[in-house]
């Protein structure tokens, strides 16, 4: 049973399917360059690629297009894998590399010299775009157009066995300089690139380019369905032109769908390493970062994501997706999923006149509101407690409804409060400490009486409460649009200023002591948290994933209505 249709691109697969085209067969792949950790819009050609594939009773290859090896680190390698895994995707015994082709490309690229489709050109890579035109003017032949075949066979075969220098020369297609399409204006095949591999070591000084190794690599592949984004429309008829030259297995379709553009987010991958290397973050994981793996360390999941990229779909035209429904896809299933914990971001103590020194007790709270299977937990209550210093105010404005000089609130899960003195720093004036008294007929929160307050507040007990580092992430950048920085300085000045805040004299109640690393929870009233890769018995440390706000569910009120 074939998938039901729900995009363009899924009813090109289910036409072809039904069409017998490809005899029935759907095969994908997903083809990152080893030059960077993958990000957010990764996550979409990876959910679309291997999620076309799995519906129609396919396969989906991971292949890393490696021909660039003054970019590329086995370190991107396995980041990439790991990101894939993590998503909840597997390649099987699909996983492949494009240098595992060197010597197939490099025949194929004979075959094209013989052909008389492509030469040896010894122009400079400055004099190629020269040379090119414009999108208004033709381009200019290379004086080395004319080179015999016989000529730029023997010239290939000498720059794959190292006798010239880097840049000195390129095999290029004979195609069309007057093209209107600059793609067909005879494009560079292999260049010169004396630089070790890291898989092929230094076996090869020339290295196919993108444009010339991804068609063909699909081809030998078999893949049914090469689907690329936006930016490879105009560099699909160079796709076909190479395939219809050659003897090759098979002619995949190239399909292009829109790429994902995220507000307040940059991603592409010469800014992000720009981030990295300039120390702006802490490094690709930075959760800051819109790279998967900074998305997991900041408390993001594999479902959450798989749901974005469902949510926002596959289009054909390119827009800009508001961040605040990627946040809204981790807000939904933490709400669902995520334990209830207290804990207090910036205390203030609050000293319970009237509650008896020494005495604890153990106070039920759920776990889960969403979720009665979660049960319930003990927290501990005392005497003396610490609440957020927002929850007092000691001239309250209008609707302010927590703590105030005179005013009652309960306590989450707790009593009912009242506070009766303040007390102050003498030199800065800065509260110190509230005194309050307590109405013991109100545990759990209720009066016998039925007198009601307005404002409930979160606690947690000072002598049980345990000290942590909280991380509170905001957009790395202060424009909605920030995709037009193209150099270091306009970096800098785009950078958010208070995209971090690290407080430290945090407090939590004690059933997070052994909260392991990547552990979810939500902070009553603060938030949804995560506990940090860094994070350890010694020294926890958790993460704002998202605030409770959901920014995007009000958006989506609005537009309803």
């Amino acid at each position: 049973m074939h998938a039901e249709v729900v995009d363009f691109i899924r009813r090109i697969v289910a036409d072809d399917l039904s069409a017998k085209k490809n005899g029935d067969r759907v095969r994908t792949r997903f083809p990152p360059e080893p030059n960077g950790y993958l990000h957010i819009g990764h996550a979409k050609s990876i959910c679309l690629n291997f999620g076309v594939a799995a519906e129609n009773g396919g396969v989906c290859h991971l292949r890393y297009d490696d021909t660039n090896p003054s970019k590329e680190d086995v370190e991107y390698v396995e980041s990439i894998q790991e990101d894939v895994r993590w998503l909840g995707y597997d390649w099987g015994d699909h996983l492949y590399f494009a240098s595992d082709y060197f010597e197939q490309l490099y025949q194929f690229a004979i075959q094209l010299i013989q052909l008389g489709k492509a030469y040896v050109c010894d122009l400079s890579a400055d004099e190629i775009r020269e040379y090119r035109g414009t999108l208004t003017e033709p381009g200019r032949e290379s004086p080395q157009r004319g080179r015999s075949i016989e000529e730029s066979l023997d010239l290939f075969e000498r720059m794959r066995a190292g006798e010239f220098e880097d840049g000195s020369r390129v095999l290029r297609a004979w195609i069309d300089m007057a093209s209107p399409n600059i793609n067909m204006r005879d494009p560079v095949l292999y260049r010169i690139q004396k630089t070790t591999h890291h898989r092929t070591h230094d076996a090869w000084c020339i290295y196919p380019m993108y444009d010339f190794a991804h068609c063909l690599s699909d081809s030998l592949e078999g893949i049914t369905h090469s689907l690329c984004t936006l930016e490879f429309e105009d560099h699909r008829p160079l796709y076909d032109w190479v395939l219809d030259q050659l003897d090759v297995p098979c002619h995949p379709q190239q399909i292009e769908f829109a790429r994902l553009n995220l507000s307040y987010t940059v991603l592409s991958k010469r800014i992000l390493l720009q981030l990295v290397d300039g120390g702006h973050v802490s490094g690709w994981d930075d959760p800051r970062m819109p790279t998967i793996s900074g998305l997991r360390r900041r408390g993001y999941t594999p479902q959450s994501i798989r749901d974005f990229c469902a949510a926002i779909g596959v289009a054909k035209r390119d827009s800009t997706v508001a961040i605040a429904q990627l946040e809204h896809s981790i807000r939904e299933e933490m709400n669902r999923r995520a334990q209830r914990v207290m804990a207090v971001l910036r205390p203030l103590r609050v000293v319970i006149e009237n509650y008896p020194e020494g005495q604890v007790e153990e106070l039920e709270a759920v776990n889960n509101p969403e979720d009665a299977s979660m049960g319930t937990r003990k927290v501990p209550f005392s005497r003396v407690l610490y609440i957020e210093r927002d929850d007092f105010r000691e001239d309250p404005p209008r609707k302010f409804f927590r703590l105030a000089p005179g005013r009652e609130v309960r306590l989450r899960y707790g009593y009912f409060i009242t506070c009766i003195d303040v007390v102050k720093d003498e030199c800065s004036g800065e509260v110190t400490e509230l005194r309050c008294r307590y109405d013991p007929a109100t545990r759990g929160g209720n009066a016998p009486d039925g007198r009601k307050v307005k404002g409930t507040i979160h606690w947690v007990s000072a002598a049980h409460a345990l000290e942590v580092e909280v991380r509170l992430y905001d957009h790395l950048f202060e424009q909605e649009d920030p995709a037009q920085i193209t150099s270091a300085p306009d970096l800098r000045s785009s950078l958010n200023p208070s995209s971090l805040e690290t407080l430290t004299d945090c407090r939590v109640e004690p059933s997070l002591a052994d909260a392991e690393p990547g552990a979810q929870y939500q902070f009553e009233r603060l938030g949804y948290f995560c506990a940090d890769a860094d994070s350890s018995p010694e020294r926890l440390v958790f993460n704002r994933t998202v605030p409770l706000r959901d920014t995007w569910a009000k958006i989506q009120q609005r537009a309803a209505s």
